[in-house]
């Protein structure tokens, strides 16, 4: 999967629900995207300003007409959006329904948000999104009055059962978080267990089984240099906040771009320690170029022994993975021994176009799929965790996200608050973090870098 970013947690996370299960799909009426730069075959029927919605006899809005959705199909797959939009059609049988979704689907309705042509709701997820950007441009529906009251099909209101609540820009919310994760670094239990190697529980512990396994004649880490924020998510930004005395607000700062929140001793001591990675030839030089699907590959095949990745990894993998193969995770390896373990959350969210032409419709599929039941199919679909409490303990949910779960709700973890650099400060991160790993930069050309993109930004 290439984005999962990341996109708005709290530390206090106990999750104690009741588990149940969702009614078998039915099949929705879809269609396929179009591409770039076309326009629908039909135009959604508007509904002018101020006009109330139809409504059924039972007093409900009568939902109906054209509704589009935008989803990227990365590490999740798609099973999930068309089990929950096959329900949604059954419950609203005068809705035409159409799909934009795929691996390029960003790219591909980019000029479509450009030109003011938008689908009523999108996943905001996938190489090519961010959500900090789409508010920046004005493209997404402000949702704060809604949302503070909105229920789910359920009658539960929504906010009470997310995980992450809303993002906060200003005051105001433009998105709902939807996927809920963690970056970290990831392992095959069963590899470590045959060689006897300890998984580490801190940076010391981290060098010193990295030493043991490049002896061994496997490389020690892999990452994906094509999308250098995978690293950047699950290994530079927990030594940020290691580093930083434990405090997760460093992370918060770069977010706003603050002067000094990318040249300081926490960052300074981040990089020191990715350089020794580098120079001890910990780091599989294979990264640099291939995609994340390609690195994984690798370390499905042992060739190399850790990867930083998200929760997705397990599902996106699932056709490739070895017979005896166990995915094991940790949310961090860059803390001082005896230090907590910091998870730096993602967010994946969904949001209504601010020139929605069925907004009636989008906010009955939001209600529509924020309840439990769906947060356990989600599980049990992707490998991975909806942002809404639920109980998994029960359902078929993988091993690697309940240990997640046991991590996150841990007293020795801290779980940094969900943040997002907007797409220039990323690209400029990404862009420094490969020239470091290539001896093309040094940690302070690192930082000035990033102090220079910051600036430009605010």
């Amino acid at each position: 999967m290439n984005k999962k970013l990341m996109k708005k947690a709290t530390g206090g996370m106990a999750l104690l629900l009741v588990a149940m299960s969702l009614a078998a799909c039915g099949k929705g009426s879809t269609e396929t995207a179009e591409q770039p730069g076309t326009q629908p075959k039909q135009e959604p029927q508007s509904q002018t300003e101020g006009e109330k919605p139809k409504e059924e006899a039972n007093g409900e809005a009568k939902i109906s007409g054209d509704f589009e959705i935008q989803y990227f199909v990365g590490g999740y797959g798609d099973a999930w959006w068309k089990e929950m939009l096959g329900e949604f059609q059954k419950k609203y049988p005068d809705l035409k329904i159409k799909e934009s979704a795929g691996s390029q689907i960003n790219d591909q309705m980019k000029p479509r948000w450009i030109q003011g042509n938008p689908p009523d709701v999108v996943y905001i997820d996938g190489a090519g999104s961010n959500e900090t950007q789409m508010v920046k441009d004005d493209q997404l529906m402000d949702i704060t009055d809604w949302v503070k009251d909105a229920s789910n099909v359920d009658g539960e209101k929504l906010t009470d059962n997310l995980i992450a609540p809303p993002q906060d820009y200003g005051g105001k919310n433009y998105t709902i978080p939807l996927v809920f994760g963690s970056w970290g670094t990831f392992y095959d239990e069963a590899l470590f267990q045959e060689k006897g190697w300890e998984v580490p529980k801190d940076w010391d512990g981290f060098m010193a089984v990295s030493e043991q396994i490049k002896t061994a004649g496997i490389h020690p880490y892999i990452h994906t240099g094509k999308y250098p924020y995978y690293i950047v998510g699950g290994l530079l930004n927990s030594g940020f906040v290691s580093e930083n005395g434990d405090n997760p607000q460093i992370l918060k700062d770069q977010e706003a771009a603050k002067e000094g929140s990318f040249k300081n001793d926490a960052v300074a001591n981040t990089l020191n320690k990715l350089v020794d990675m580098r120079d001890k030839g910990y780091f599989d030089n294979a990264s640099f170029g291939i995609s994340h699907t390609d690195s994984q590959m690798l370390f499905l095949q042992h060739k190399d022994a850790m990867i930083p990745n998200g929760l997705w990894l397990e599902n996106e993998m699932k056709k490739d993975v070895p017979s005896g193969f166990k995915f094991g995770f940790i949310p961090s390896v860059m803390q001082k021994p005896g230090g907590k373990f910091v998870a730096i959350p993602y967010t994946s969210n969904i949001a209504i176009a601010k020139k929605a032409k069925n907004p009636e419709a989008a906010k009955a599929f939001v209600e529509f799929i924020f309840t439990k039941q769906a947060a356990v199919r989600w599980a049990e679909l992707t490998g991975a965790l909806m942002n809404v409490k639920a109980d998994l303990e029960s359902s078929s949910a993988s091993d690697v996200v309940k240990t997640a779960m046991k991590y996150f709700n841990g007293p020795d973890t801290i779980v940094a608050p969900v943040f997002k650099l907007n797409a220039d400060l990323e690209q400029a991160e990404n862009d420094a973090t490969i020239a470091l790993l290539q001896m093309k930069i040094t940690p302070e050309e690192w930082m000035d870098r990033m102090e220079k993109a910051a600036a430009k930004s605010r």
